[in-house]
């Protein structure tokens, strides 16, 4: 899910993201997804699994479960099960109705509670900013704030966010029981949101009927978990197995911090500067587009036919769908003033509406389709590389993050 940039639902649970726009129900999740088995334990290694997802219909969702509690409390807390990796986004956001524990409000100087409309490209999500503990694995934040989708008592949208697209705050349309957003930026909006309460972001709501746009400070933004580990906070690494052809599932791992334990050095990663929403560019046929990777995208999405001379699917359209699998050759370029740093990629494009025909597969290595001027690199292809995601402004042996690696 690219952080409050865009996100792209497709039939079967496809979804590609970004808030801000970056760039997913029901029922309580009280246990963590015991199909998953860590490929590297350790105390900052939490698994993931990459299948149907909580609703069982998802394609190329890596999933994992994430413990809150209400702050200082080691006995009001809830496991939750059914949460998408997103390195495309930085933020927890849970489901109210995958939400067991009351959480603790947030507010603003005058008492009105803080909510938020994170904006993706087929939608937004809508709910209050609470705060919680938040631990994964062997870590822990403490005093997160995370955004709580689809609450009750914040039912009536401001018109001001349900212009930006239709709300995604149940099971059904997002496909997930919240997002764990584990990009390279700290805050989900940043500084622009702290200096003006005027981007459609963030919502002071006196009453439930009765919400308007406010500036947000840094400290009070949905917030990035790993950065405010005690330590491991400079980034993650998700480690995914290769996928040979539609599989029903795979595990992996989603490990914290890089380069700060034995078990999560650079080795011999590509280190690409990025700027801090992870934003780099690729060169494909002579030309220079934007670019980015996101676990949060179900598939590889990048240019159009027009472009690539892949035809677009007839069932599926939202993929492309050639007569047999291509193979594309691309040049992935350091964002500009960072450290220069270029490498050669090759990805596949199969048959999307082949592909996705199957619902009992949910971990497939070629799914691609278009996405105009730009390349998502979404969960495809992560399987089997190791991904590196450096957090804004921490150290690391690969240099000062943002960068990427793999």
């Amino acid at each position: 899910m690219r952080a409050l940039l865009s996100r792209i639902f497709l039939p079967f649970g496809l979804v590609t993201a970004s808030i801000l726009i970056f760039g997913c129900g029901g029922g309580s999740g009280n246990t963590t997804e015991s199909s998953q088995t860590a490929t590297n334990p350790g105390s900052n290694v939490q698994p993931i699994t990459v299948n149907g997802g909580p609703d069982f219909n998802f394609v190329d969702g890596a999933f994992t479960s994430v413990t809150v509690c209400v702050p200082g409390s080691t006995t009001n807390c809830q496991t939750i099960s059914g949460i998408l990796v997103d390195t495309g986004s930085p933020g927890l956001r849970i489901l109210s109705s995958a939400l067991t524990v009351s959480l603790p409000q947030q507010t603003n100087s005058t008492g009105s509670p803080i909510a938020e409309c994170a904006v993706f490209a087929d939608g937004v999500i809508w709910g209050p900013v609470q705060t919680a503990d938040v631990k994964i694995a062997g870590e822990q934040a403490s005093s997160l704030p995370i955004q709580v989708i689809g609450s009750p008592n914040f039912s009536n949208i401001p018109q001001n966010c349900t212009s930006q697209g239709q709300p995604e705050d149940d099971l059904a349309s997002l496909g997930a029981n919240g997002l764990l957003g584990v990009g390279q930026a700290i805050q989900d909006c940043g500084p622009a949101c702290a200096a003006s309460g005027n981007l459609g972001l963030y919502y002071a709501c006196p009453s439930s009927s009765s919400c308007t746009e406010t500036a947000e400070g840094l400290a009070q933004q949905v917030q990035n978990p790993v950065a405010s580990f005690a330590t491991d906070n400079n980034g993650v690494i998700i480690e995914l197995p290769a996928v040979s052809g539609p599989e029903a599932s795979v595990s992996g791992s989603l490990i914290f911090g890089i380069g700060t334990q034995s078990n999560n050095g650079l080795g011999g990663a590509t280190v690409f500067g990025t700027d801090a929403f992870g934003n780099f560019h690729t060169t494909y046929k002579n030309t220079e587009y934007q670019s980015f990777l996101d676990s949060g995208s179900n598939g590889i999405f990048f240019l159009d036919t027009s472009t690539t001379g892949l035809p677009v699917c007839v069932t599926v359209h939202f993929l492309y769908c050639p007569s047999s699998t291509q193979t594309i050759s691309a040049l992935n370029i350091a964002e500009a003033g960072t450290n220069g740093a270029t490498a050669n990629v090759t990805f596949s494009a199969g048959n999307g509406d082949s592909l996705v025909s199957n619902a009992n597969d949910h971990a497939i290595n070629n799914l691609a389709g278009p996405q105009p001027g730009m390349f998502d690199f979404g969960l495809p292809f992560f399987f089997g590389r190791n991904v590196y995601v450096a957090i804004e402004g921490k150290t690391t042996p690969g240099g000062t993050g943002p960068y990427l690696a793999y």
